[in-house]
């Protein structure tokens, strides 16, 4: 609210005050003004009123109309009519430059005269563009979204990619922006980005196996090239494909696939580009604007904008939709009308070589990686330096993670054990996917593909990162999943809400040392032997806790010793546990229960044979939540000899941590 009040105060002063002065950039187009002015004239009072022009054009929401001059004086009427359309964001657009020019211009105008109005109305256009994006990565061309072609993921004249400049300037804290965002936003943005990227590498086109380029729009859904109007038919696109190279190009240290996907577009560009091509532009006898090519060998390579898919061969196309072979067999309207061939591309190709050289090289000591997303370290993706550890080693390898948000989902493979990945800071290393139960939609057992986190490697350690399933309150949805004996967890976040920490595989032994685990519905379970000491238990709604499986013969499930189990004060009805399977074991020992824990400690979940079969037993309990005096019948109270079988050496083998760390 503070800001459409900050605004609509800035805006009637503005209508009052009018007088903007355009006398120096009438002749020029808007996207000149935006990218080409010196940049001492953004201070200007000239800049200023263009600036305040940029102010009432910006919808509620936060997004711009396309192709408005936004340099044009207004008239007091024009201004008042804007003012009074605010509210309509059925055009909103990233689509010609839209949204992404009139940002970058206020920026600057900012970053001269520190006018917070600026500012906050940058900052508006940045949440409609983190709220406009889909799930997978992308970007419509319209948000709100409107029927028809506007669905689709949009690459044509860069606006996704527009969209990516701007989030890669804010999250590198880039000069040229001049502002700079609060850490969750700046969370948000490098989130985005990497998802971005994500589906840019998705969507990169394959012919026969082998990738190539990308198509002016994807379909949202299945990533497909997909049509738009009706002489943009569904190809291989040589400007779409050199702008997504570019920004490739510019990410520190990429990652692997990265790199794969930058050499294949080059592969087929250089495969693709046009020698010998010159286009001249011309008036007809009529006076008509016209255009042809001819032969010259000094002539720039050319890209054709249109690539059949299957052969590379580029098309032209009318109004009717129906390809043609040469760009003479079209109307003399569209033949002139519409950038056909183009030698931007050529950018791309040049950067390449240098691109190439600047890779660094990986550390020599294979045992020791370093993944920072700045490009100071050896990988920027965890999964890639996993990816090129040495399997089955003999001595343990580190992964040591830099501060950032890592948005990718991570396997720990069964020949990857003795890893150790050791974060810079646990509330600042973060490692997050947002896959569901539904998102995921592979049956009855999706929630299992769920995990932002699996770990199938014996003697894994994790320490000093935050794990979480960033989803939401959705259902299933695990933030870590554990199948590997031997590990170590420490000092770690581990958060989510349903499902959040899936401990599992028979005789699997697992330690979680000082971590705080967050969930809403049965967010430890599992049947593997897993020991939680000195862990934050925090419960986000009324439910249950743990729901182990632990099998027949297996003596210990889920012990916890020396925990807090915490809530919100509105938060009054959460049970320790009900078995998921029959046999299910969890203890409390020494732990201070909080007030939300129910009197009668543990559920059923409506099996009565669990109640003998199971065993769920307490100690020496703590805290408002711990009072036994209404427990369910067959829950245990230990005695002090059964307590001391619950030695770390009873149900780990081992007397420290250090035995499996070596």
């Amino acid at each position: 609210m503070m800001y459409f009040k900050q605004i609509f105060i800035f805006l009637v002063l503005l209508t009052v005050s009018g007088g903007n002065a355009y006398s120096q950039v009438l002749d020029l187009s808007w996207k000149h003004i935006v990218q080409d002015m010196d940049a001492s004239w953004y201070g200007t009072e000239e800049a200023q009123g263009i600036a305040n022009t940029v102010l009432l054009y910006q919808k509620n929401i936060g997004g711009w109309h396309k192709n408005i001059a936004m340099h044009k004086p207004l008239s007091e009427e024009e201004k008042q009519n804007l003012i009074a359309s605010k509210p309509d964001a059925d055009r909103c657009t990233i689509d010609n430059g839209a949204t992404y020019l009139e940002m970058i211009f206020l920026s600057k105008v900012y970053k001269k005269t520190k006018n917070e109005v600026y500012k906050s109305a940058f900052l508006k256009g940045l949440e409609y563009l983190l709220e406009a994006q889909y799930p997978n990565g992308g970007w419509p061309q319209y948000y709100p979204l409107r029927k028809g072609y506007y669905t689709h993921i949009t690459y044509n004249d860069g606006a996704m990619i527009n969209v990516m400049s701007i989030l890669k300037d804010i999250n590198e804290g880039s000069k040229d922006l001049g502002i700079k965002v609060d850490k969750s936003t700046l969370e948000r943005t490098q989130i985005a980005f990497n998802k971005g990227v994500s589906c840019i590498l998705k969507t990169q086109y394959k012919q026969e196996g082998v990738l190539t380029g990308w198509c002016a729009q994807h379909d949202e859904i299945t990533f497909q090239p997909a049509k738009a109007r009706a002489y943009e038919l569904p190809s291989l696109g040589g400007v779409d494909t050199a702008q997504i190279v570019l920004l490739l190009m510019e990410i520190k240290n990429p990652s692997d696939q990265v790199k794969r996907s930058i050499e294949a577009a080059v592969t087929w560009l250089e495969k693709t580009k046009i020698t010998g091509l010159k286009e001249e532009r011309y008036k007809t006898a009529d006076g008509l604007k016209e255009k042809r090519y001819v032969q010259d060998v000094t002539a720039k390579p050319l890209l054709a904008r249109f690539m059949n898919l299957e052969d590379n061969a580029p098309f032209f196309c009318d109004r009717d939709g129906v390809k043609k072979a040469s760009i003479m067999d079209i109307s003399q309207e569209r033949r002139a009308g519409y950038a056909w061939y183009n030698s931007g591309p050529n950018n791309a190709l040049k950067k390449y070589p240098e691109w190439k050289k600047s890779l660094r090289t990986h550390s020599n000591n294979e045992n020791y990686i370093t993944v920072a997303q700045d490009g100071s370290g050896d990988y920027s993706s965890i999964q890639d330096a996993i990816n090129n550890c040495k399997s089955f080693p003999y001595e343990r390898i580190t992964i040591t993670i830099k501060n950032g948000i890592y948005f990718e989902k991570i396997h720990v493979y069964e020949w990857n054990p003795k890893i150790s990945f050791i974060g810079e800071d646990k509330d600042k290393t973060i490692i997050t996917y947002n896959d569901s139960f539904n998102g995921v939609n592979l049956g009855r057992n999706s929630t299992f593909h769920t995990p932002t986190v699996l770990v199938e490697g014996n003697y894994t350690q994790f320490k000093n990162v935050t794990i979480q399933n960033s989803v939401g309150d959705v259902g299933q949805a695990i933030a870590l999943s554990v199948n590997a004996t031997g590990c170590v967890i420490e000092h770690c976040n581990i958060l989510g809400n349903q499902d959040t920490l899936y401990l599992t595989g028979e005789g699997n032994k697992q330690w979680f040392r000082n971590c705080l685990i967050t969930g809403t519905t049965d967010f430890i379970f599992g049947n593997a032997t897993s020991l939680f000491t000195d862990c934050e238990i925090r419960s986000k709604s009324n439910s249950f806790i743990t729901a182990a499986s632990t099998p027949q013969d297996t003596p210990f499930g889920f012990v916890f010793k020396d925990c807090k189990l915490t809530a919100k004060d509105e938060i009054d009805k959460v049970y320790l546990g009900r078995p998921w399977r029959y046999h299910a074991k969890t203890v409390f020992l020494n732990c201070n229960l909080g007030a939300h824990i129910v009197p009668e400690g543990w559920h059923n979940w409506s099996k009565t044979d669990a109640e003998s079969l199971s065993f769920y037993g307490e100690y020496k309990n703590s805290g408002k939540g711990a009072s036994t005096k209404n427990r369910v019948t067959w829950s245990h109270q230990l005695s002090d000899n059964q307590a001391k079988v619950y030695s770390v050496k009873n149900m780990l083998g081992i007397k420290s941590e250090k035995e499996w760390l070596q």
